[in-house]
C-alpha cells in the first residue's frame, strides 16, 4: 500500500507501523515522478512494509525526520527509529534501501 500525505503526519505513521518506507518528492521533480509508480509497484509485492509519498515542500516536519537536501530521496524506518536513507532515481538502489528494513 503506497499512502500519499495530505498533511503533516509522517511522525505519527512511522510510530503506528512497523515498517516504513517514505519517498520524499515535489510535484515539479521530474525524476520523482519517475519513481512514483516503481514505489506503487513495489508496495504492491511487499504488504508488511508502508508506502509513504510525502511532499518535501508542502511538510516540513515530516522533512525533518531525514535530511533532504536532494529529491527524490528515500528514508527508512523501523520501529519508529530511522534506518537509513538515499537519494536516487535508480530503482535498484531503493530496493536495496527497502532490504534493509524488510
Amino acid at each position: 500500500m503506497v499512502q500519499e500525505l495530505d498533511q503533516d503526519n509522517l511522525a505519527e505513521i512511522i510510530a503506528a507501523n512497523k515498517t516504513v518506507v517514505v519517498q520524499y518528492s515535489a510535484t515539479w521533480c521530474g525524476n520523482c515522478r519517475i519513481m512514483k509508480p516503481k514505489v506503487k509497484k513495489l508496495a504492491s509485492e511487499l504488504e508488511d512494509i508502508t508506502f509513504v509519498i510525502a511532499d518535501a515542500e508542502k511538510f516540513p516536519e515530516s522533512r525533518k525526520l531525514a535530511t533532504v537536501d536532494n529529491l527524490p530521496t528515500f528514508a527508512a524506518f523501523k520501529d519508529g527509529k530511522f534506518v537509513n536513507q538515499t537519494q536516487t532515481n535508480k530503482f535498484d538502489v531503493l530496493k536495496e534501501l527497502v532490504n534493509e528494513v524488510a
